[in-house]
């Protein structure tokens, strides 16, 4: 069983930083005003943010971190291990953690490593750094989580542009012997992969001229294989169905009373369809499911600590423990499931850039 309770680890800080540019969904081509209208309440999505071609992930993660390793008072020598988790490094090679390593002027000391995991992201990056974090052998960890995902596919691609937005954010992990264990969750059913796929630009299928050949495929979604592409039935499918079910079986096993033992739970932001039929499914109390994906769309892995800084900065910088739920699925596909206390955190508020 891929499950994890980690003690000793505590999260001290997250932050977030987003593209100044604000996209609305009528500004798409493929949307007229109704179509446009439609879309919004359905999905849920209204605004999504959108960095220039110049901007990665890396620049809005360390702006993240830069400002969470202030208000923490750390210093840059004391951080251990740096994790960066998305699936739009800067190159194929380096590593970006290396990179930001360098950026942010962090000690030759410190581990870095590359996770790209997706909408999981998260959670994956919790584990690994955690895990590591548990013994004591090291004492602090950046975990640095974003995506630029709208610039992954196609822009005239109906069924996948208009569901993302841009978000870079940054988790502050230390080791701490009286914190309260870290439970992670995680599954795989990698049979389903095609559903959220990259088809050309791997070593499997490289880049040739036939990748950027477009293809109109109907119904506003036009795309060439080098764009990322999502089969929106097959994900919805499976995004309802295997993450739910975990959830609930999760919550039976250890007799957690779901209106009074859990104070936020924090779903994956993928759209609204799928995070109502969650919440409808295992029965949770709509008011403590926040919601931000009005205003950023689905951000990937960045998705849940983005949800703490728009959302619960207020709440989760005072005193006194909060326990969270966390849900997040996607790519691989994986679906993963995490039970963390929180008391008191450094949450700076929202960076623009």
């Amino acid at each position: 069983m891929a499950r994890w309770n980690i003690h000793n680890v505590r999260m001290t800080g997250v932050s977030a930083c987003v593209p100044k540019e604000v996209v609305h969904s009528e500004d798409f081509p493929f949307f007229d005003k109704e179509g446009a209208e439609v879309f919004n309440n359905t999905v849920g999505i209204r605004e999504r943010r959108l960095g220039p071609d110049s901007l990665c992930a890396s620049d809005m993660c360390q702006a993240a971190a830069e400002k969470l390793l202030a208000e923490l008072g750390w210093e840059k020598e004391s951080v251990d291990m740096l994790v960066f988790e998305s699936v739009t490094g800067d190159y194929k090679t380096p590593p970006t953690s290396c990179l930001l390593q360098d950026r942010l002027g962090l000690s030759e000391d410190c581990f870095c490593v590359d996770i790209p995991m997706g909408c999981c992201g998260c959670m994956y990056a919790m584990n690994v750094a955690g895990n590591m974090l548990s013994n004591g052998d090291i004492r602090r960890a950046l975990l640095l989580i974003g995506d630029t995902a709208l610039r992954m596919g196609s822009m005239q691609d109906k069924s996948r542009v208009p569901l993302f937005g841009d978000m870079g954010t940054a988790i502050a992990l230390e080791y701490d012997p009286s914190a309260q264990p870290i439970m992670i969750d995680f599954h795989t059913q990698g049979s389903g992969y095609k559903a959220l796929m990259t088809p050309h630009g791997g070593y499997r299928h490289p880049i040739t001229d036939e990748s950027f050949v477009q293809e109109d495929f109907g119904n506003g979604i036009i795309r060439a294989p080098k764009d990322t592409l999502i089969d929106g039935l097959a994900v919805f499918t499976f995004a309802i169905s295997k993450p739910a079910k975990t959830v609930a079986n999760l919550m039976e096993e250890l007799h957690i009373d779901k209106d009074n033992d859990i104070d936020y739970y924090l779903i994956h932001q993928a759209n609204k369809l799928i995070v109502d039929r969650l919440v409808k499914k295992l029965k949770l109390p709509a008011e403590k499911v926040p919601y931000n994906l009005e205003e950023f769309g689905n951000t990937g892995g960045a998705s849940v600590p983005g949800l703490m800084v728009t959302r619960l900065r207020e709440q989760l910088q005072q005193e006194g423990y909060k326990r969270l739920l966390c849900s997040s699925f996607g790519l691989g596909l994986s679906w993963g499931t995490m039970l963390l206390n929180v008391e008191k955190l450094v949450i700076p508020e929202l960076v623009e850039i």
